[in-house]
């Protein structure tokens, strides 16, 4: 059996895989130290069990999960994390997972849980294996084809009849990512969340045309069901994508000579329509962001640094922070750590200089300047003034 293990620290990782590999030498383990690497290896191995970490930089645990669903309803899940909070334990049982186990994960629960899901996924796989391993390659062979023929590619002389028929009528449904990279993790997003919502309308399916774009194919139950379909999946990538985006459809097709041309016309609509920037997504990377700045302030902080750190332009990250929180990236730093020293200058007896680098300043000239501009004291005032306040109001 293939176990992947999702987490962002190592540590946990490799000692995951530690236990799995002494106690279970049979299963495989691979392990992804982001949710981009996890997507590669869901996607090029048959993975049976995954354990995720809930926050990771980009993307959540639980996110990775909920777009998973629809392409790897087979996999079982259990979700790890250090977050105690009863909300995320509550939407991964939602979201179907097996368990939600606490970091640091005892060896004794963390083995009784792979003894338990081994014999679940073993009894499955013996009813499903063959049948899975049938719709992965007659998807790939039919997602291949609809590229090709989108793009006016040779065929080859395959008959299309055996697919087209299922299709006598369809709408495409194209997807274009803002990116001059690959972008796999929006892909898969996209990918997934698109042949979710096609299921939930009529029958179809996706396919990736380039680095840029993906393809959907859907044959509705009923026609007024397409707006509906085109806002849900615009609501769902504003959520989970942290890259702009555009979505265009065409009117229903009877004629499947017409694709082609339907394809291109489509790509020449993309250049002058207005993309889709994320704001639900945007909000949620600048939440993650402020986590990040709250548990790194004393280590360097650069815009371009936490930026990195949810995958956002610098600049376009930059203007987010700002609507979310009221301030400039600069002055909300400024104030988390001023405030850090403060505490400090309060509550122990470290030396300045020691505060200073405590909460990110290595040169304690600069620090008193910043802490004097803050607040109107030097530290020492400030230290001193805060000690006889506490002298003239001692507690109960």
């Amino acid at each position: 059996m293939n176990i992947l293990v999702v987490d962002d620290e190592s540590v946990i990782r490799e000692g995951i895989e530690r236990t799995i590999h002494k106690n279970f030498p049979e299963h495989h383990v691979f392990q992804a130290a982001s949710p981009e690497e996890a997507v590669d290896l869901l996607t090029n191995y048959s993975i049976s069990l995954v354990l995720t970490d809930v926050l990771m930089p980009g993307m959540t645990g639980l996110e990775l999960m909920e777009v998973s669903r629809k392409r790897h309803a087979h996999i079982k899940w259990v979700v790890i994390s250090a977050y105690s909070e009863f909300a995320y334990a509550k939407e991964a049982i939602r979201l179907g997972a097996k368990d939600y186990l606490l970091k640091p994960i005892g060896k004794d629960i963390l083995i009784s849980k792979i003894e338990e899901l081994t014999e679940e996924i073993s009894q499955e796989n013996e009813r499903t294996q063959e049948t899975q391993l049938l719709k992965r390659n007659l998807r790939f062979l039919r997602e291949g084809l609809l590229a090709r023929w989108a793009s006016g590619l040779d065929l080859s002389g395959i008959d299309l009849a055996p697919i087209t028929s299922n299709y006598p009528h369809f709408h495409l449904i194209m997807v274009r990512l803002e990116s001059d990279s690959n972008r796999k993790l929006e892909h898969f997003i996209v990918e997934n969340v698109l042949s979710e919502l096609i299921d939930t309308v009529g029958k179809g399916f996706v396919a990736n045309m380039d680095t840029k774009s993906l393809l959907g194919l859907v044959t509705l139950h009923h026609e007024e069901g397409l707006n509906p379909l085109i806002e849900q999946l615009r609501r769902h990538l504003k959520r989970y994508l942290k890259i702009p985006f555009q979505v265009l459809y065409s009117d229903r097709i009877s004629d499947v000579d017409g694709v082609p041309l339907q394809v291109q016309q489509m790509y020449k609509n993309s250049a002058s329509q207005v993309y889709d920037h994320y704001a639900t997504g945007g909000e949620h990377a600048v939440n993650v962001s402020l986590q990040y700045i709250h548990t790194h302030y004393a280590a360097e902080l650069s815009l371009e640094k936490v930026a990195s750190v949810i995958y956002l332009n610098p600049v376009y990250f930059s203007q987010l922070f700002k609507q979310k929180t009221g301030k400039g990236f600069k002055t909300y730093i400024t104030d988390v750590r001023l405030e850090r020293a403060m505490g400090m200058l309060r509550d122990s007896e470290l030396k300045v200089s020691e505060v200073a680098e405590r909460v990110g300043y290595p040169d304690v000239r600069h620090f008193s300047q910043i802490f004097r501009k803050k607040t109107g004291l030097t530290p020492s005032e400030y230290r001193t003034h805060e000690s006889g306040s506490m002298e003239l109001n001692p507690q109960p």
